[in-house]
């Protein structure tokens, strides 16, 4: 990015604020186009950050993140509520649900991926260099999301997916998910950089 470091720095949060927000949005659009419309009356299908602003996920993990020089920025908003009794795929409903989060971040990362890998060279620099910072960023929200881990999105995928017979380990990971995701990212995140640079690279062609 082009600017002072300050400038960058804000710059940078300011698109992960964004994208999280798309991101719980899209969670509560497939939940209303299943039939719930919770998010609905919580005032919660809007663009507008304000209503899905965490303070600490939102705002405080990213600017830490930013200052330290992670090599990968994560962060959350608020999430947007759902009432999965009343989806009409009662099976599905909830992997739906919880897909839609990550594949918003993966169209906004193909979407300015594709602007990097054909408009380097013919569009300013400034405007790629915020399309890379978008794309980077919305690659690695995705990817972190999709780890199947409670609360993340992945484990309402994988919940869908796993049979009665698998409850009592469902049940154990909803009791201890946060635990795990605390020993995931101390112990394991260099795997979602891993992920993500190759994918950000496959989608810019670099």
């Amino acid at each position: 990015m082009i600017g002072t470091d300050a400038t960058n720095i804000l710059f940078g949060v300011a698109i992960l604020v964004m994208s999280v927000v798309i991101h719980e949005v899209s969670h509560g659009i497939a939940a209303y186009l299943q039939g719930d419309k919770t998010a609905a009356y919580a005032g919660r299908l809007t663009l507008n950050p304000i209503p899905h602003l965490d303070p600490v996920g939102s705002i405080l993990l990213p600017l830490i993140l930013v200052i330290i020089g992670s090599p990968f920025m994560i962060g959350w908003a608020r999430p947007v509520p759902y009432n999965p009794y009343n989806l009409r795929n009662q099976k599905w409903g909830s992997a739906i649900v919880g897909a839609a989060g990550p594949l918003s971040n993966i169209f906004l990362a193909v979407v300015f991926g594709l602007v990097v890998r054909f408009g380097y060279g013919t569009l300013p620099l400034a405007f790629i260099a915020i399309s890379t910072t978008i794309a980077s960023i919305n690659v690695v929200l995705a990817v972190f999301n999709l780890v199947p881990i409670p609360p993340l999105d992945g484990s309402k995928v994988l919940f869908s997916a796993l049979s009665y017979r698998w409850h009592r380990v469902q049940e154990t990971l909803e009791q201890y998910g946060f635990i795990i995701l605390i020993f995931f990212i101390m112990f394991l995140s260099p795997i979602i950089g891993i992920i993500s640079e190759a994918l950000f690279r496959l989608i810019v062609g670099a």
